[in-house]
């Protein structure tokens, strides 16, 4: 129990209680020896993930229980409407498919600090079947998985910013443009957004640049 909590950066108390809550299974044991192994750290690592997007112990209980019990993933981790992003449930295997060479323990433990993953007992859930493929697909090109997860970090700093600007505008004039209907509009507009600012940060040295107002 002191190794998982000196590798989980917490103390053993702490992992005492998330065991007595059930956030935790409990060890193997060989006699009087008990054995903890990566699942277990990779539960810890994902409610440290889960405390840190704003969810109460509590909340983080439901989830273990419901993950047990075989509640449907989205449901679990409270992904209804109005998001358009799928989960993905995976085997260890499957995840190593997808990212071949490139599931080493460090690019794990990012992915579910982040959030993008999560424990189902021996199963992985991916929180985006359309993030899951986009990011195997920056692999296959060739750009190593922990640079994808670290650009995945610092994209949503932005997102979040983004979300703020259009939650305020959707608020201030919920009377008029009710939120199911900004929230396409609003999606389309940083996505022309970021393709503009891609032209210009892409361009080619040779691509005529615009002319200049006069």
């Amino acid at each position: 129990m002191e190794e998982l909590a000196r590798e989980a950066g917490i103390t053993v108390r702490t992992v005492r209680f998330y065991r007595e809550r059930g956030l935790l299974r409990p060890p193997r044991r060989e006699g009087r020896v008990a054995w903890y192994d990566d699942r277990h750290l990779a539960r810890l690592r994902t409610i440290a993930a889960l405390l840190e997007r704003g969810h109460t112990l509590n909340g983080i209980a439901d989830l273990a229980t419901a993950f047990e019990s075989g509640r449907d993933v989205g449901e679990v981790l409270g992904l209804g409407e109005p998001t358009e992003e799928t989960p993905v449930r995976l085997t260890p295997e499957e995840l190593a498919d997808h990212f071949a060479g490139e599931v080493t323990p460090e690019n794990l433990a990012a992915a579910l600090d982040l959030g993008y993953l999560a424990t189902d007992g021996e199963a992985l859930v991916h929180i985006s079947r359309h993030l899951l493929e986009v990011s195997a697909a920056l692999v296959r090109a060739g750009v190593p998985l922990a640079a994808v997860l670290e650009t995945g970090r610092r994209v949503r700093a932005h997102t979040e910013a983004l979300a703020e600007l259009f939650a305020t505008l959707a608020q201030d004039h919920a009377a008029t443009a009710p939120p199911a209907e900004l929230r396409p509009l609003a999606r389309s507009v940083v996505t022309a957004e970021l393709s503009l600012a891609l032209d210009r940060r892409l361009r080619s040295p040779r691509d005529p640049k615009p002319a200049r107002k006069t």
